[in-house]
C-alpha cells in the first residue's frame, strides 16, 4: 500500500482458539499503528457427537457470531476505508462445508445485518480443533507415514480426516469442502469455487510438502483418502480474491490475503531482525528463531524432534519449539490448590489464590526442588508425563513449588530448543511476550536466569495486527 496519514486501513482478523480479534491498522508517518481493535471471546466449545470425551471441537456458528460482533463495534467510518484484509487463525484444525452443485461455494447464507450485509454459516461442520486427541499413537502408526518434514500429530487437518473416513465414513458424505476455519472465513468472503489455503495452513495439516508446495496426493490416494477434500494451495502474502459483497461496511471488491497461519502471523508483528528469539508464554509456550535464508527442512518426519520448522514468508522457516505447556500449567496448579482448600472446607478464588503464590514465589530466590512440567505431554513425545524430584522436606513451601513450576515451564522450552542452538544461530536478544509471561514477575525472573540474553519485554505478539501488516507489506 501507498500513501501517508490519510491513505486506506487494513483490517486484520485473528480467529484464536478462544477469541475473535480484529484490528484496523493505518499507515502514518510514525508507521504503522493501531487505529481501532475489538475482541471477543468465542465461548464456542461443544461436545463431539462422533469422538465422545477425546474430541475437541467448537461451534463455528458461534466463532462467526464473535467475529459479526467485533466488526460491528468498530467504526463505520473506518470500516469503508479498508482496502485489504488479512486473516489469521489457529492452525491445525479443519471445517467442512457443502458446496451447491456448479461449484460455487456455498457454505454460508448473506443477511442484512445493523451495519450492512454479514454471512452466517450453513452446512458447515463443527470446528475439529488443533486441541483434539481422537487420534491415538496406535491410530496414527496406523496411517502411511507422510511425505513431509513434519510429523503427523492428532488435531491435524488430515489426521483428522483418516479418522472419519475409518471410524464415521457417513460424516464426511455430507460434505464436499474443507479447510481451517480462516480458510473458510475467507472461502465464504471470495465466493472461491474451491478453498485455497497458504503453503503454513497445509503444513500443518499434514501429508504437505513444504519443498515443492503439493500435498501428499498419490500417497493419499492409495489409502483411500478422500483428497477432493484438499484445497488449492498458495503462497502465504498473497491474495486469495475480493469480496463479493459489502461486508459491515467494508466495500465490495476490497482485496483478501490468503489465510495465514497465526502463529506466522504472531511472529511477524514483533520480530524485525534474524537475530531476534521470540519466546510467547500465552496458554501454550513457543520459542521461535529465523532460520538462515535459503533454509530447508528434512524432507522426513523425525516424530523425535522436539523442535518443528514452520513456514514462514518468502520461502524462509521459523525454527520452532513448541510447547503444549505453558501457562496452561500453572492455572492447572492453581486450580489444584483451589479444590484443596475447598476439600479442607475453606472458599478461595481462584484469582487470589495465583496472587498469593506468585508473592510467595517471589519471596523464595531459590528452589532445588525439580518440576518436570509436562502434564499435557508434548507432541513429540505424547505419553510423557509430568514428575516432581529432588524432593526436601525444607522446600514444600507453595513459594518453593511455585518458583520451581515456573523454573521448569522455562527449563522445559530450552530442553527442546537449547541455548546453544541459539547461540550458534547468532540469536543476540529474547522478544518476551505472552499473557502468562506478563503477568507472572517469577517466569520473567527465570528466564532472565536461563538464558543469557538480554530480555525485551513489551514485544507482545498479536496476530491480527500481523495479518494486517502483511497485507501491508505486500500486494
Amino acid at each position: 500500500m501507498e500513501g501517508g496519514p490519510d491513505s486506506a486501513c487494513v483490517l486484520g482478523i485473528d480467529l484464536g482458539t478462544t477469541s475473535v480479534k480484529v484490528a484496523l491498522v493505518l499507515r502514518t508517518e510514525q508507521g504503522l499503528v493501531v487505529a481501532e481493535s475489538c475482541s471477543r471471546e468465542t465461548q464456542a466449545y461443544t461436545s463431539s457427537v462422533e469422538a465422545g470425551l477425546q474430541g475437541m471441537e467448537q461451534d463455528s456458528r458461534r466463532i462467526i457470531r464473535a467475529l459479526n460482533e467485533c466488526l460491528a463495534a468498530l467504526p463505520q467510518q473506518q470500516l469503508q476505508r479498508v482496502s485489504h484484509i488479512g486473516i489469521s487463525g489457529q492452525m491445525h484444525g479443519i471445517v467442512f462445508w457443502k458446496r451447491d452443485q456448479d461449484a460455487v461455494v456455498s457454505g454460508c447464507k448473506w443477511t442484512e445485518g445493523a451495519t450492512g450485509p454479514v454471512f452466517e454459516p450453513d452446512k458447515v461442520s463443527h470446528l475439529v480443533t488443533w486441541q483434539d486427541g481422537r487420534c491415538s499413537p496406535a491410530f496414527l502408526s496406523s496411517l502411511p507415514l507422510p511425505q513431509s518434514h513434519i510429523s503427523l500429530a492428532t488435531g491435524f487437518g488430515c489426521a483428522t480426516i483418516y479418522w472419519y473416513l475409518k471410524k464415521s465414513p457417513d460424516f464426511l458424505k455430507s460434505y464436499d469442502a474443507a479447510g481451517t476455519i480462516h480458510d473458510y472465513v475467507v472461502a465464504m468472503l471470495c465466493d472461491l469455487k474451491k478453498p485455497l489455503m497458504s503453503v503454513q495452513n497445509a503444513a500443518s495439516w499434514g501429508y504437505f510438502n513444504s519443498r515443492n508446495k503439493s500435498w501428499n496426493t498419490d500417497i493419499l490416494k492409495k489409502s483411500g483418502f478422500p483428497v477432493h477434500l484438499l484445497p488449492e494451495v498458495g503462497d502465504p502474502g498473497s491474495i486469495a480474491g475480493r469480496t463479493i459483497s459489502a461486508w459491515h461496511g467494508i466495500p465490495k471488491g476490497t482485496k483478501v490475503g490468503i489465510a495465514l497461519g497465526d502463529f506466522q502471523c504472531s511472529v511477524y508483528s514483533c520480530l524485525t531482525e534474524r537475530t531476534d528469539a521470540v519466546l510467547n508464554i500465552s496458554t501454550s509456550a513457543q520459542l521461535t528463531i529465523s532460520m538462515p535464508s535459503g533454509f530447508q527442512p528434512p524432507e522426513t518426519p523425525d516424530p523425535s524432534s522436539a523442535v518443528t520448522y514452520f513456514p514462514y514468508f518468502d520461502g524462509d522457516y521459523l525454527a520452532v519449539a513448541a510447547s503444549l505447556n505453558g501457562g496452561n500449567v500453572l492455572a492447572t496448579f492453581v486450580d489444584m490448590v483451589a479444590q484443596w482448600t475447598a476439600e479442607l472446607g475453606f472458599q478461595i478464588q481462584e484469582s487470589a489464590i495465583y496472587a498469593k503464590i506468585i508473592k510467595a514465589a517471589l519471596g523464595q530466590n531459590d528452589s532445588h526442588l525439580s518440576v518436570h512440567p509436562t502434564i499435557f505431554g508434548e507432541r513429540h513425545t505424547p505419553e510423557q508425563l509430568a514428575s516432581v524430584t529432588s524432593i526436601a522436606a525444607s522446600e514444600l513451601s507453595l513459594g518453593h513449588v511455585t518458583r520451581a513450576l515456573c523454573r521448569g515451564v522455562i527449563e522445559n522450552l530450552c530442553s527442546m530448543l537449547p541455548v546453544q542452538r541459539l547461540m550458534e544461530t547468532g540469536v543476540r536478544r529474547i522478544l518476551g511476550s505472552g499473557s502468562a509471561l506478563a503477568r507472572n514477575e517469577v517466569l520473567r525472573q527465570e528466564v532472565e536466569r536461563i538464558l543469557p540474553f538480554p530480555v525485551v519485554y513489551g514485544k507482545d505478539v498479536d496476530a491480527a495486527v500481523g495479518a494486517a501488516m502483511v497485507m501491508f507489506h505486500r500486494k
